[in-house]
C-alpha cells in the first residue's frame, strides 16, 4: 500500500443532530484516510455512528466541521450539483437492502446510472453484461428483481454501484440480509473486484469473519475512527 493515492480522507469530521430538546454529537473530529485498492471494514455497535459516517464521507450529508476530501479535493464548500456530480462520477453506494427498481431488469438496473451519466445505451448494456458476468450473474442478466435470489439482488447492487467505475465504494451492511454461505460468495465478489479495479472500498459491518478478511479494521468509539482490536 505504501505507494496506494488517497482517495478518500476525513480531517476532524464533525456531526450532531438535533434531536427533541438536545444535540446528539455523533461524529466528533472524526479522522480517516482510505487508499486505492484498499477494503477496510468499518466495526461498531448499532447507534455508533456507523451510517452517519458512510453519509459523510459519500457526500449524502454536509460535515458541522472538519473536511472531506474525494481524490484530494475538499469537498465542503462545493454546491449540491457538484457534490451530485462527484458522487455519480467518483462514489458507490450498496446497502444492506439491494434498493434495485423493481420494473426493470438486472441488466437495465446496471444501466440506468451509465445512462445518467451520458454514455450511450449500447455500451451501458455492454459494460452491465461484463459485470454481471464478472460477478457471476450474467444468466440473469434479463431477470427482475424479485425473481433473482438474496444474494443474486446483492450481486446486481454492487454491479450498479460500480458501473461508472468510481473511486469508493461505501457499503452498509451488504451482507446484513444474507445467510452464511452467501455472505461469504457476496463478499468475495466484491474483493475480487475491488483488487482487479483498484477500487477502494470502506464497508460497515457486524460480520466480524468477513471483517478480519479486509486489510484492516477500525471501529468508532466516542465518534472518533480509531483501529478495532476485538
Amino acid at each position: 500500500m505504501a505507494s496506494a493515492q488517497s482517495v478518500l480522507r476525513l480531517e476532524g469530521v464533525q456531526r450532531s443532530y438535533v434531536e427533541a430538546d438536545h444535540q446528539l454529537e455523533i461524529l466528533k473530529g472524526a479522522d480517516f484516510e482510505l487508499k486505492t485498492g484498499e477494503m477496510v471494514a468499518l466495526v461498531a455497535p448499532s447507534g455508533a455512528g456507523k451510517s452517519t459516517l458512510l453519509h459523510t464521507a459519500g457526500l449524502l450529508e454536509r460535515p458541522d466541521g472538519g473536511e472531506v476530501y474525494i481524490a484530494g479535493a475538499a469537498c465542503g464548500t462545493l454546491s449540491d450539483g457538484e457534490r451530485t456530480a462527484r458522487r455519480r462520477n467518483d462514489i458507490g453506494f450498496v446497502y444492506q437492502f439491494h434498493h434495485l427498481l423493481p420494473e426493470f431488469s438486472a441488466l437495465e438496473n446496471v444501466m440506468i446510472p451509465q445512462m445518467i451519466r451520458g454514455l450511450p445505451s449500447a455500451e451501458a448494456a455492454e459494460r452491465a453484461r461484463q459485470l454481471l458476468d464478472y460477478l457471476r450473474v450474467g444468466p440473469r442478466a434479463e431477470h427482475r428483481p424479485a425473481e433473482l435470489s438474496g444474494g443474486e439482488q446483492q450481486r446486481v447492487a454492487i454491479a450498479r454501484a460500480v458501473a461508472n467505475a468510481p473511486l469508493i465504494l461505501l457499503a452498509d451492511e451488504p451482507t446484513g440480509n444474507l445467510d452464511p454461505e452467501t455472505s461469504g460468495y457476496v463478499f468475495e465478489a466484491l474483493s475480487a473486484l475491488a483488487r482487479q479495479s483498484g477500487l477502494a472500498a470502506l464497508v460497515a459491518t457486524h460480520n466480524h469473519a468477513l471483517a478480519e478478511r479486509m486489510d484492516r479494521v477500525v471501529t468508532l468509539e466516542d465518534g472518533r475512527i480509531i483501529p478495532y482490536t476485538g
